[in-house]
């Protein structure tokens, strides 16, 4: 079902079901579908970005794209990104969605098949103290400063957590080094007030929070073990789209001294003051 075919708004009315766009065709997510041989399906082979909506309006979208362009080419799909689509057919799925009545998540994928998919999600919930748990994880060289859509090891972590009694997981190498949370960046704050974050040497994601927290505080990139985290650490945040900068009160049994602390507190309105400059200009 087109969008400009009719049907569809007074169809979404009465069912209040999120929207996809498949290859620019817009209908209802649950009927949109893609072929059981797409190596997106059966490898997790393709990219994806998660975009925040506020009253319609996508935040950085140009900057997600960015970030998926450098996605493709490093999977070698260059070929089947088209950018200027994405934008296009963002705009209108996000006007049959509701244009400024909705807010949440706009989820663009492209499947090695070579599918344009754009999909409107609610904004997942999230408690406003985050308890972490870590796991052992290593993250695959190869796929270095890739979003791609193989999140198996990524999600799987986060049900190990919850297993655990947590609300999230926190990524930790086998020699104890911190990365970050599955779908997250990590930050804490040391006793004399200073802001860290591992350096993308370590193979973290190049978020695109944390690039904006970097460049509106004082913040140190460096390595750090989680034993040393549990000795220094007095503050500690999570950064992401969805969660923007989401307090965290303990990671495994250690219960951090300010949750939130000041500089978590300062983080968040920096943060809220860059996101409604971002959405002013769009």
């Amino acid at each position: 079902m087109q969008r400009g075919s009719g049907g569809l708004g007074s169809w979404y009315q009465t069912r209040m079901s999120e929207l996809a766009c498949l290859d620019g065709v817009v209908a209802p997510a649950a009927e949109t579908v893609v072929a059981v041989t797409d190596e997106g399906l059966l490898r997790g082979d393709g990219a994806f970005e998660v975009v925040r909506v506020y009253d319609g309006v996508p935040l950085a979208l140009g900057e997600h794209l960015d970030r998926m362009e450098r996605s493709v080419a490093g999977l070698r799909l260059e070929g089947l990104f088209h950018r200027e689509r994405y934008e296009h057919e963002a705009d209108e799925l996000l006007t049959a969605r509701g244009g400024r009545a909705f807010s949440g998540c706009l989820r663009l994928v492209l499947t090695r098949g070579g599918r344009r998919i754009l999909i409107t999600e609610r904004l997942p919930s999230a408690p406003a103290l985050a308890r972490l748990a870590t796991v052992t994880f290593a993250p695959p060289r190869v796929l270095d400063g890739v979003k791609s859509l193989s999140y198996a090891a990524n999600m799987l972590c986060g049900r190990i957590a919850h297993e655990r009694g947590c609300d999230e997981a926190l990524l930790v190498t086998p020699h104890g080094r911190v990365l970050e949370a599955p779908t997250s960046s990590f930050f804490w704050v040391e006793g004399g007030g200073a802001l860290c974050t591992p350096p993308l040497d370590d193979h973290v994601l190049d978020s695109i929070t944390r690039r904006h927290l970097l460049e509106l505080l004082d913040v140190a990139e460096r390595s750090v073990a989680v034993d040393e985290l549990r000795d220094k650490a007095r503050e500690a945040f999570l950064a992401s789209t969805t969660r923007e900068v989401q307090p965290v009160a303990a990671i495994d049994d250690f219960e951090l001294p300010a949750a939130p602390g000041e500089v978590t507190r300062a983080a968040a309105d920096a943060f809220a003051r860059r996101r409604d400059e971002l959405l002013r200009r769009a």
